[in-house]
């Protein structure tokens, strides 16, 4: 681990930026230019598809996925952000797993405010389903808000009665519209990247009058999270949305969840997006890559062992 890799990361977030806020248009080219500099590995493809009604980026490995599918949701602030800004993410993920990844292009603010992404979220979701993948090998992943679409989909899906997938990996969820965790003031001036004004411009276009105390919002300190699958949260302790993270594996705790707290020292906000350039953003997916593939193991070992000496239920289809 390097401070001098630290530090140039963190410098060159501080770049000047134009003050006050900033159009949608302008914030939404702004990020394109800053996630073109993050390096995408080697030895991937990637092909353009729908999923569910929406488009979406798949990434596999060049010579094919293993038995595993991670449902990607990009970060962005439920405004800005593509498949393509978070190529870096999905495809460290998939070069480290060797499972195939779907990018999810889901609708935006202010166009598309709360609960469009949700709801294309969870449509996706079900498409995998419908193509009849086993929830046991699907794997929620996402950064920032996609992050916290791992946990607020997972929520959708289970009040939907459908199964829920094998495990959720969320690097530096947003989790609280109620904007209250403490890390939003103790943080400020310490994360390179956002201020409180920044995140409740966004957060204004997402939420759009809604009120933001309610779970699907919220979830870091309104949600039930009983019957979720294995988490792993990510997070830097140089961002003021740390406490998203703290209080939902909190929750997640004491709702009998099995969760990881991963928090790494000296690193802002979706530190994983530096790959390749910060020794700590290639090991903290180092060890979501172990995680996503020991869950993705341990659930088909379970779902197997579940079936055995039983009849097989029928399906509906022909066979």
């Amino acid at each position: 681990m390097s401070k001098e890799q630290r530090a140039k990361v963190d410098a060159m977030l501080r770049q000047p930026r134009p003050e006050g806020p900033r159009s949608v248009e302008a914030i939404r080219a702004g990020f394109r230019e800053l996630m073109a500099r993050m390096i995408v590995p080697d030895g991937i493809r990637t092909t353009r598809t729908t999923l569910g009604d929406r488009p979406a980026l798949y990434v596999e490995p060049d010579n094919g996925p293993r038995a595993g599918t991670i449902l990607y949701f990009h970060g962005g602030g439920w405004v800005f952000g593509s498949p393509e800004t978070a190529l870096s993410l999905t495809g460290h993920l998939v070069a480290k797993t060797g499972f195939g990844a779907y990018s999810l292009d889901y609708r935006f603010a202010p166009e598309h405010p709360f609960p469009a992404a949700i709801e294309d979220t969870l449509s996706a979701y079900r498409a995998l389903l419908d193509s009849d993948k086993d929830p046991s090998t699907i794997v929620f992943a996402g950064d920032s808000a996609g992050g916290g679409l791992t946990v607020t989909t997972c929520l959708a899906a289970r009040d939907a009665g459908l199964p829920l997938p094998a495990a959720i990996v969320a690097f530096s969820p947003g989790l609280d519209a109620t904007r209250t965790g403490e890390s939003m003031d103790t943080k400020t001036g310490i994360d390179p990247i956002f201020t409180r004004e920044a995140v409740e411009h966004t957060g204004a276009m997402y939420l759009a009058g809604a009120d933001p105390h309610q779970p699907l919002l919220s979830p870091a300190v309104l949600a039930d999270l009983t019957s979720f699958p294995p988490m792993l949260i990510q997070a830097g302790t140089n961002e003021i949305l740390l406490d998203d993270s703290t209080r939902l594996a909190a929750r997640a705790r004491a709702a009998g969840v099995d969760v990881i707290l991963d928090i790494t020292a000296d690193v802002p906000h979706v530190f994983q997006s530096f790959a390749g350039v910060l020794d700590e953003a290639d090991e903290a997916l180092d060890r979501a890559a172990l995680f996503l593939g020991q869950r993705i193991r341990a659930a088909g070992a379970a779902h197997t062992s579940a079936g055995q000496g039983r009849p097989r239920p029928h399906s509906g289809r022909d066979l």
